[in-house]
């Protein structure tokens, strides 16, 4: 049917003799260009009326075929309207341009077809992983990795086809792949190793995107972003992006505390050594409102003892497990119980011990030092007497005095 049309309009190009060649050709290009745009547009609103109407059904793989092949499809008219334009140019032209135009025709039928694959796989990516479209939705990072492996698949395939078609012999390229690939893989067998590292992870999913994961063995914390081929993106608690290649997560340990069952409270209280005798009976009271309260995980461990005599208190143990993993709730919950607590020790007149020291003196040592203070007060007594003395204006204190009252006197009976 194809050849039929060109053959007509060629008969009407070399038939038809009011216009020059030149101009029969190029009225004859317009008017398939110009057709192939009308085709392109009526398409594109019939795919669009499809997808309108398939939106209201139950079922969304229909829409997710139309939204992905609404645009190939029209490109696909394109490139078939084109080519007979080029065909048709081709004939009456010399240009060397035109000679290619069966090779790229088989490779843009190529390019549609990956677009609309590529597109597919997005699509049901999409639908695979979305809560409000799949009551049980699939795990998304287990969805990603397999559309990555799927685009890659396309991708080579269509490689593989593109230079079949331009005349390249795809036994010869695998050949050169494989020899290729050793000397490859020896100069990337980081890259390499990322890569297998990133396959892993998607195969043995120890962690997912949103997970929190941390790694006792370096310094990695917070929450997976992304999982890549190379590199997975983990932004921190303090909001900077942290960037792992792939290849450490296959030599380190790894946390994932997003997926823990309960969060632990393990608290160390102390009381006073004086409140010893009210212990028993607050270890019993802490216990009992441990086992009753709402948020207290009561089939999992819970110890309530008296654990040691510390330096300077009484320590009680209490070990207990939360219901709810969530980091701000858990705080709340475990205010509650510090709380509960302190007011059980306060009910029975007890207090919460804190760092002090008491100093024993020996009763000897004591004794001494009191007759040391009653003896320092004599001698200060005695040493006051005479001062006294001085104060009543006595001669016999002042000798200096009494010397000098002399030597005037003397003075005095030498003169007369």
């Amino acid at each position: 049917m194809i050849g039929e049309l060109q053959a007509t309009i060629n008969g009407w190009i070399e038939n038809w003799d009011l216009l020059s060649e030149s101009w029969r050709v190029g009225i004859v290009v317009f008017s398939l260009v110009f057709g192939t745009a009308t085709v392109a547009y009526i398409a594109s609103h019939i795919i669009g009326a499809l997808e309108k109407r398939f939106s209201k059904t139950r079922n969304l793989w229909d829409d997710a075929v139309l939204h992905a092949a609404r645009k190939p499809a029209v490109a696909f008219v394109w490139i078939q309207g084109v080519y007979w334009a080029a065909e048709v140019a081709y004939r009456y032209s010399e240009a060397e341009i035109f000679s290619v135009n069966e090779k790229l025709l088989q490779i843009g039928f190529v390019w549609v077809l990956v677009w609309a694959l590529l597109r597919l796989v997005k699509e049901a990516e999409g639908i695979l992983t979305s809560p409000l479209k799949m009551k049980t939705p699939m795990d998304y990072t287990t969805v990603n990795a397999v559309s990555k492996l799927s685009r890659a698949v396309v991708i080579i395939t269509a490689v593989l086809i593109a230079m079949q078609s331009l005349g390249y012999s795809i036994s010869g390229v695998l050949a050169f792949g494989g020899v290729g690939g050793i000397a490859v893989g020896f100069a990337a067998k980081d890259l390499l190793a990322n890569f297998f590292g990133g396959f892993i992870i998607h195969l043995d999913r120890p962690f997912k995107v949103g997970d929190w994961v941390r790694s006792p063995d370096r310094n990695i914390e917070g929450t997976v972003e992304h999982i890549g081929w190379r590199l997975t993106t983990i932004r921190t608690f303090d909001k900077r992006p942290l960037y792992v290649p792939n290849a450490a997560f296959t030599t380190i340990a790894v946390e994932n505390p997003s997926r823990m069952s309960h969060r632990r409270i393990s608290e160390t209280i102390g009381i006073r050594y004086a409140d010893v005798r009210e212990m028993a009976t607050i270890v019993s009271e802490i216990r009992t409102m441990l086992e009753n309260h709402e948020d207290i995980e009561s089939d999992e461990t819970l110890i309530v003892n008296f654990l040691a005599f510390n330096a300077s208190s009484l320590d009680i143990m209490v070990y207990t497990f939360t219901k709810t993993t969530q980091w701000v709730k858990f705080h709340e919950v475990k205010q509650d119980v510090l709380l509960k607590i302190s007011d059980i020790i306060e009910s029975h007149g007890a207090e919460v011990a804190f760092p002090t020291r008491t100093l024993h003196v020996a009763d000897s040592v004591r004794l001494a030092s009191a007759q040391s203070e009653r003896s320092d007060q004599a001698d200060n007594d005695s040493d006051d007497g005479p001062i006294e003395n001085d104060d009543e204006g006595s001669d016999k204190s002042h000798p200096s005095q009494r010397t000098r009252y002399g030597s005037s006197a003397e003075a005095t009976g030498d003169g007369d």
